[in-house]
């Protein structure tokens, strides 16, 4: 686990968006953004409207007032606690699988329909971000993260967050918090409440508890699709989430939100507000985040030893392939293959941190025959994998050397919030080779023959085709001239899409 002495959080904000960088032994580990036009809705309560019932997808479409309607599952309807990360940004640090205690409620065999209906308002809240072409997703329960608790609005549970490990640790926080514990209400200890004192955890109830009865008071006076409850801005959720005695510093770049930030550290961890410092507009520079988010935006990522991984998002998964590249090792293949398998693993996980990855994951590693090097380099990818705040599985290697991952997400991918689809290849990713074009344009001037009868044509391309033309794809446009019996012009457009041409009579 990293030290104090390691990790800092650097928080950049103007009028316009709010960056916020984990750095690990001064890398970046992880990258926020919002912007004022695309504000996060995660977190965020509404009254909801149920406009369709799908009893074939055992699902409804809830109206809550954003430009798609919402997505809930039964399963979000009738056992809520199932899937839901309690860390603010989606990060799950496994709160919503904990230790909980008292009866679990069995999801009932109702169908959607006999729980929902056309119409219906109810209480809901956003789990993940819309994406792409998809609504955001929401379930029934209400959770309502604190520094050191989690509220769950009529659920009778008392939950200790996985990542406290130690189990007499996790004997006294039960015994602490069953008697405060509000009655017909939910507690779930999050990981920064390791060592809480009953102080701490009263003033955080105290604080949920009123927040929660001004979200149901005003529930019950507006009409659906209304917002009931906007969670913390990114800075303030980042904070209350991120920020730990593991950090040495927190720097903010903006004096106003340094000074919201203090007034927020004095409530919830006043033991850390002296490591809060306000630094100047160069925070960014002077760690070079620009050129670490520009890095990985970019499918190649180079390793130091020489070798490299290639990262292709598709639909259905996230391919991650690894390479030996320009290293070639000291001693034989199988020791080359181990050392840069250890080295690709562990960027391999600061890349699906960093650039958000979720869904399913597949890294291609190159192939061991050891299979002690197979357990070794599992094992490395096991232990940065437990640094991941986000709720994953990965399975064993498997013997075609492939890695299977699935991790949480909840917000959109680096890539998604800061590009937009490519408008000449429409995502692909490539584009037609100039060989090709050269041949399109031999078939639709053959297809147009009897049009030019003795006149010249006039071509107008794109000037790398234009290159071609004249270059490795001569023969191309000697024989159109044989075949047409005509002259053709060349003229370089460099305007022009690089796929397109136009054939004109001169």
């Amino acid at each position: 686990m990293s030290t104090a002495s390691d990790k800092k959080l650097l928080v950049s904000s103007d009028p316009h968006e709010t960056r916020i960088a984990v750095l690990d032994d001064d890398r970046l580990a992880e990258i926020f953004i919002e912007r004022r036009q695309q504000l996060g809705v995660v977190g965020n309560i509404y009254q909801g409207r149920v406009k369709r019932v799908l009893p074939g997808m055992q699902a409804a479409f809830v109206d809550v007032g954003l430009d798609r309607d919402s997505f809930l599952y039964v399963s979000e309807v009738t056992d809520p606690l199932a899937d839901f990360d309690f860390d603010g940004e989606g990060e799950s640090d496994g709160e919503g699988e904990g230790d909980v205690l008292g009866d679990r409620r069995e999801p009932p065999e109702r169908s959607i329909d006999e729980l929902l209906e056309v119409g219906q308002e109810l209480m809901v809240q956003i789990v993940k971000d819309p994406l792409a072409n998809k609504g955001a997703r929401v379930t029934t329960q209400v959770t309502l993260p604190g520094r050191h608790l989690v509220l769950l609005p009529g659920e009778p549970h008392l939950g200790i967050s996985r990542r406290i490990e130690d189990e007499a640790e996790r004997q006294r926080l039960r015994d602490l918090l069953e008697p405060m514990r509000p009655e017909g209400h939910g507690l779930i200890v999050r990981t920064a409440g390791a060592g809480g004192t009953g102080e701490d955890f009263q003033s955080d109830l105290a604080y949920l508890m009123r927040l929660w009865e001004r979200i149901r008071r005003r529930g019950e006076q507006v009409r659906a699709p209304a917002l009931l409850h906007r969670d913390l801005d990114l800075a303030l959720r980042v904070v209350r989430d991120y920020f730990s005695s593991e950090f040495s510093v927190l720097w903010v770049d903006d004096e106003g939100t340094y000074e919201r930030i203090v007034d927020f550290v004095d409530q919830v961890q006043p033991a850390l507000l002296g490591r809060v410092k306000l630094g100047d507009s160069t925070l960014m520079e002077r760690f070079e985040i620009d050129a670490e988010i520009e890095e990985a935006l970019k499918t190649k990522v180079w390793l130091k030893s020489g070798g490299h991984i290639v990262i292709h998002p598709t639909e259905a998964l996230v391919a991650i392939d690894v390479n030996t590249g320009r290293y070639v090792g000291s001693h034989n293949l199988e020791d080359t293959v181990l050392t840069t398998n250890l080295e690709a693993v562990r960027e391999v996980v600061r890349q699906i941190r960093l650039r958000n990855l979720g869904g399913i994951i597949v890294v291609d590693l190159i192939d061991m025959i050891e299979p002690s090097h197979r357990e070794e380099v599992f094992a490395a990818l096991a232990a940065e994998l437990a640094k991941d705040r986000a709720r994953h599985k990965v399975l064993n290697i498997s013997e075609f050397g492939l890695v299977e991952i699935t991790r949480k997400r909840t917000r959109p991918s680096l890539e998604r919030q800061l590009t937009q689809p490519c408008p000449y290849c429409h995502g692909v990713g490539r584009i037609k080779a100039l060989s090709t074009i050269a041949l399109e344009m031999r078939r639709q001037l053959l297809r147009q023959r009897g049009r030019f009868s003795d006149r010249e044509v006039l071509l107008r391309v794109h000037p790398d085709v234009a290159r071609a033309l004249q270059r490795e794809e001569r023969a191309v446009l000697e024989e159109l001239e044989r075949e047409l019996d005509t002259e053709i012009i060349l003229q370089s457009d460099a305007q022009l899409h690089h796929e397109r041409f136009d054939i004109l009579e001169v």
